[in-house]
């Protein structure tokens, strides 16, 4: 039986993503698994700001859709 980010995945490919630009976290580790072995390539950035960037205009340059996936990352309080 597949898992939700299994299936999460198998959307992202059937809308054609080819690239997903992500900083990896213990919140999105299922769909990091699942991303392996599929078709998608995952992109390590070190910075949540960078990876939106990257997605934003890989998407612009190609016309593909730029995918952005980011963990938690520290609050700040004030």
């Amino acid at each position: 039986m597949p898992k939700g980010s299994d299936l999460l995945v198998a959307a992202l490919a059937n809308e054609g993503v080819r690239r997903i630009f992500t900083v990896p976290g213990e919140e999105n580790l299922d769909v990091v698994e699942s991303l392996r072995s599929s078709e998608v390539e995952l992109i390590l950035t070190r910075h949540e700001q960078g990876a939106a960037f990257m997605a934003a205009t890989y998407g612009r340059l190609t016309g593909k859709p730029g995918v952005c996936m980011t963990t938690l990352g520290p609050a700040r309080s004030i």
